[in-house]
């Protein structure tokens, strides 16, 4: 490993010192009239901090003039709400939905699918995660750093082809984003009291011969979550009394999230017209611990006091299960933009890293048993993932409005994977749990000294995925008609080596991915058509060889080196039509075919727990289809004499098919429709704001061997109240999760393939979580 990082780190070394070279060789780059120069071009798109700070004006979707179908959203559009993340701000945007806890907002579903069918990019560059689907959880970008969000329902040439559902690109504040400097300072708090800080501070302006900004954001985190299962023999589906004679057990649970979040981005930046130079960089560090504390009950309504150990005691076991996470990751690009009369030449060169490090306990002693015992399991992961990556791109002018573009990609990505256990288990004296009470007691108490870990089947591997790109396009517009046409060839050879199989495998597999998109002027509005082929790469795990025993429900999985990735092809067909001077109402309908589909497929061969379980292998079988309808509406309401009110919503309305070997379903996880509408009141003449925001999805069905998952949210209401004092203070206050929103699942829980097919329940659970509101006061002073 530490060669790899020798080598990544070399080559960004001598890759950005490359770049500064040209930058430094290009004549406009000599004089002091160059960095005036470079001011002057900053004052067109730059804003003072104050402009940031102070939002007079409400702000609203933006128009985007490129050919393919991108939805624009600056921060303004969002920034009034105070979302903690990245993820928090596209709750807003339409097709986003989330499968996530509630009061968190990480994985990102677009168009409903699963996060590993979206294209993450930051500032436009992949990044990587400690997701075995590849996804990256936007959680971790705080939303103070970014300058804008970028929907790209269809894809480019310019683009990696992972982006089947689409793209989501945060765009990050960069020099030229803010002249001066503010700082922030504000305080979430919770319902059961806790109070937890936030701070931050920002400049940008003149450096050297460009200019320079610089972020720092430090953000408490909390969630204090109650979970309340009740555990069946059976379900409603064989039985309709199944409530009061085949309860197994409650459980009470409550699931505190309680960290740190440390970000912080640099970009400095020269730009005199013909050459352009930037690096940048971000960091982001996560310590969070995740302390969950379940008791089990054999009574579904059984005393909330204190519970002893006696002949008629109630508590069946009690679990203390604390989770301790430290996450860093970085990023580092430098990028030079040369334009001259005949064309355009960018290079980029960028490296980034994510590290998770987590050590998990879990101490429990169950009651419910002649001799009560005490289980201990203690778990560590440790993952780093890099990626390198260079980009070249040579763009020709052809004519008026008429260009071809060539371009070459290459990265290597490097994954450690490093995760071990052991486990303890012993009998506790009954004489000792007498006095027992789970409101005051903790089964760490039993907890002896755990040996040496040793790591689980398929914990110990690495894998390196090398990818050489080629693509080239033909971009123009004439008249009221934009278009871009391209293709690209990615080639990739993936090796794993797997410890704790003794295997290694190594596969190539290559894909040509034409695109096309065309935008036309009509009037008001816009129509936009595209077309694209896209793939979705293997998951991390099912590329693994090892077997992993009783891993779907009595079930083995067995991993599949060979895997190839899915491929997908699909349109977008669109339209909008401008509001006034700042409005837009937008419809959009989309169509995928996925091929080659990865499902786990039964080998036939007998499971390691015997007679009708079997082992089970991700294979590429069979066809997917997805699609639905998306509407967006985003405008003041100037026409009826009230400018000073904006109002935005969207709705999609998204469906699918796919076969398993248990008949048809929708892709798992995928919500049936998502929506979300509101609006902000301008007070100007007194220097306030105020506004709300409502949004529900619909539920998500999942079904994999041995358990089917239907998972239902209740809705979300947010409300701010916002006062300007003079043209540089802001404060705001903000109240989110107003309605109590809940998670409610439904468990279908099942021993065998067998047992699935015919609907014999080895477990149904119903299992609800919720939070309570959360309420923010931010300021923020510009100087």
């Amino acid at each position: 490993m530490n060669v790899i990082f020798e080598r990544s780190r070399r080559a960004i070394l001598l890759g950005s010192a490359a770049l500064c070279m040209a930058s430094v060789a290009a004549p406009a780059f000599a004089a002091d009239e160059a960095a005036a120069v470079a001011d002057d071009g900053a004052d067109e798109q730059t804003r003072t901090a104050r402009e940031i700070v102070v939002q007079g004006d409400i702000g609203f979707r933006n128009h985007s003039d490129e050919a393919e179908p991108k939805l624009v959203y600056d921060e303004e559009y969002f920034r009034r709400f105070e979302p903690l993340t990245a993820g928090d701000a596209l709750k807003r945007v339409p097709s986003v939905t989330f499968l996530s806890d509630v009061l968190e907002s990480d994985g990102a579903r677009l168009r409903g699918l699963d996060p590993g069918y979206t294209q993450i990019l930051i500032n436009g560059d992949r990044i990587p995660g400690s997701n075995v689907d590849r996804s990256f959880f936007l959680d971790r970008v705080p939303a103070e750093l970014i300058k804008q969000v970028e929907i790209v329902r269809s894809n480019s040439a310019r683009r990696t082809g992972d982006a089947v559902a689409g793209t989501l690109n945060i765009v990050l504040r960069d020099a030229f984003t803010m002249d001066g400097g503010y700082v922030r300072g504000g305080a979430l708090i919770f319902d059961d009291g806790e109070i937890k800080p936030s701070g931050g501070l920002y400049y940008g302006g003149k450096f050297g011969p460009g200019r320079l900004l610089a972020g720092v954001n430090v953000q408490g985190r909390y969630n204090p979550k109650k979970k309340t299962s009740f555990r069946y023999s059976d379900s409603p589906e064989n039985n309709p009394n199944f409530a009061t004679q085949d309860f197994a057990d409650r459980e009470d649970q409550r699931d505190t999230r309680n960290g740190t979040d440390y970000a912080g981005n640099l970009s400095w930046a020269y730009d005199d017209g013909e050459n352009k130079f930037e690096i940048a960089g971000n960091y982001v560090r996560t310590d969070r611990d995740q302390i969950e504390r379940s008791s089990g009950y054999n009574d579904p309504t059984s005393t909330t006091g204190p519970i002893r150990i006696n002949a008629n005691g109630n508590l069946t076991y009690d679990n203390y299960n604390p989770l301790f996470i430290r996450q860093e990751s970085w990023a580092a690009t430098a990028k030079f933009v040369k334009e001259t009369d005949f064309g355009k030449t960018t290079a980029r060169i960028g490296f980034a890293r994510f590290d998770n490090k987590e050590e998990e306990f879990e101490h429990e002693v169950e009651f419910d048993r002649s001799t009560p015992r005490y289980t201990g399991d203690y778990s560590l992961t440790n993952i780093r993932d890099d990626e390198l990556s260079m980009q070249l791109e040579q763009t020709f002018k052809l004519g008026e409005g008429f260009a071809f573009a060539l371009g070459g990609f290459a990265q290597n990505k490097d994954r450690d994977t490093d995760i071990s256990d052991v486990r303890n288990r012993f009998n506790v004296p009954r004489a000792s749990l007498l006095t027992y009470n789970q409101f005051t007691n903790n089964p760490q108490e039993f907890a002896i000294a755990f040996p040496a870990t040793s790591a689980t089947p398929g914990g110990l591997n690495t894998i390196e995925e090398d990818r050489r790109d080629l693509y080239a396009l033909v971009e123009g517009s004439n008249g009221g008609v934009k278009y871009e046409a391209g293709v690209r060839w990615e080639n990739t050879t993936v090796t794993t080596n797997d410890l704790t199989a003794a295997t290694q495998a190594r596969v190539k597999y290559d894909f040509l991915l034409p695109s096309a998109s065309i935008k036309v002027q009509l009037g008001e509005g816009r129509l936009t058509a595209s077309a694209a082929r896209t793939v979705r790469r293997p998951r991390f795990d099912y590329i693994s060889p090892a077997l992993l025993e009783a891993e779907l429900g009595d079930n083995d999985l067995l991993g599949n080196t060979n895997l190839r990735p899915e491929t997908a092809w699909g349109g977008d067909l669109g339209y909008e039509y401008r509001l006034g001077r700042t409005g837009v109402i937008g419809v959009n309908v989309f169509y995928r075919k996925v091929q080659d589909l990865v499902e786990l497929t039964n080998t036939q061969v007998e499971g390691s727990e015997g007679s009708g379980t079997f082992v089970y292998q991700p294979r590429n079988v069979g066809d997917g289809e997805v699609w639905g309808v998306e509407f967006d509406l985003s405008a003041d309401l100037g026409f009826v004499g009230l400018p000073d009110t904006g109002v935005f919503g969207n709705l999609s309305v998204i469906d699918s098919s796919i076969r398993d070997e248990f008949g048809s379903r929708r892709f798992n996880g995928q919500s049936k429709y998502v929506y979300n509408f509101g609006m902000i009141q301008n007070l100007p003449g007194v220097g306030a704001s105020f506004g709300a925001t409502y949004r529900k999805q619909g539920s998500a069905y999942d079904r994999t061997v041995g358990e089917e998952v239907t998972t239902r949210y209740g809705a979300d209401l947010e409300i701010f109240v916002e006062k300007r004092i003079g043209k540089s203070f802001t404060i705001r206050a903000v109240g989110s999760n107003l309605l109590n929103g809940s998670k409610d699942e439904v468990f279908n829980k099942f021993a065998t393939t067998g047992d699935q097919i015919a609907r014999n329940f080895d477990e149904y659970e119903l299992e609800s979580e919720e939070a309570g509101p959360v309420f923010q006061i931010v300021a923020r002073y510009a100087f």
